[in-house]
């Protein structure tokens, strides 16, 4: 059983959902390459669309350069930030030099435990957000960016936002706690309903994405998962091992092939997300009554209430 599950939780069910990131919750390489405008038949600029994926870029490199040492760590990727934690021995970092302690190769527990330093401060700044360490005038900007990605994308980032706010975690913000790993645990519901990415990027970045997207209110950074080394069977194997529990249910929701083999060699129901404008397999158009759907064919049917719209 995943640690942090409070004693009163025990017997609650547990949905998780196992998000991919780009071409699923958020929009960029489709962006990049066109592809997305594409799919419109000519009503959409393909132009447009990839200057708005070259902005998204500029930032996303920016950031992970200025604020969470992507210049150190980018050949460093690990699944997730807490995967060297046991190499930290909580030295105090506010006075901490980073750009002088020797962090290099070899791999070996010295540089593992200055490595897991700057995880914790990735996590740190990630749970504070982008406005404490951004000044207005780049929030602005960042903020009216979203805008025109969501009116360019026709919602899909703000959809995708919403669905996960109301959909895919606790129905009841006002009575609900999460818990330090992350996990909403709702004091009157019988699921849990928790958010986690596994995204074939490198950490650092897709961590930053989360962050820009908006995405990371609903997804915390211990639920943010890289296969980039690894794999995203392997990944899952993590996550089925972390949510041990005979109450747990997981649904893999992506548009690649390597989610939909991974998903389908841990016997969890898929959901393939397409960009055709008239598909209901995309942002507007998911259903929380689509997800029960794909749950009730590998699990069995459920009356409650949480899979009903």
């Amino acid at each position: 059983m995943e640690k942090g599950f409070a004693k009163s939780s025990i017997d609650q069910k547990i949905n998780v959902y196992i998000w991919d990131m780009d071409e699923t919750l958020i929009l960029l390489k489709s962006l990049l390459n066109g592809t997305y405008a594409e799919v419109f038949n000519g009503s959409k600029n393909i132009q447009e669309g990839v200057e708005i994926g070259k902005m998204w870029e500029k930032h996303i490199l920016s950031l992970c350069d200025d604020h969470f040492f992507y210049e150190q760590i980018e050949n460093c990727n690990k699944p997730s930030l807490d995967a060297l934690s046991q190499y930290d021995d909580g030295q105090n970092l506010s006075d901490y030099d980073f750009d002088k302690d020797g962090f290099g190769t070899p791999h070996d527990d010295d540089n593992n435990r200055k490595l897991a330093y700057r995880h914790r401060v990735i996590a740190h700044r990630y749970k504070q957000g982008l406005r404490s360490f951004l000044n207005q005038e780049m929030i602005k900007e960042l903020d009216e960016l979203y805008d025109t990605t969501d009116k360019y994308t026709d919602r899909w980032l703000s959809s995708a936002r919403v669905f996960l706010e109301e959909e895919c975690s606790a129905r009841h913000n006002d009575s609900s706690l999460v818990a330090s790993d992350g996990i909403n645990e709702p004091s009157a519901s019988k699921y849990q309903h928790i958010n986690l990415l596994v995204t074939s990027g490198s950490l650092i970045p897709s961590l930053v994405k989360c962050l820009l997207f908006r995405l990371d209110n609903m997804i915390t950074q211990e639920n943010v998962y890289s296969s980039w080394e690894v794999g995203k069977l392997e990944c899952f194997a993590q996550i089925k091992s972390r949510f041990n529990s005979p109450n747990a249910r997981f649904c893999v929701i992506g548009d690649g092939w390597e989610e939909c083999e991974a998903a389908q060699a841990m016997r969890w129901p898929f959901v393939k997300i397409d960009m055709q404008p008239d598909s209901a397999h995309r942002f507007p158009g998911l259903t929380s009554k689509t997800l029960g759907f794909y749950f009730s064919v590998v699990y069995g049917s459920s009356d409650d209430e949480d899979e009903k719209e």
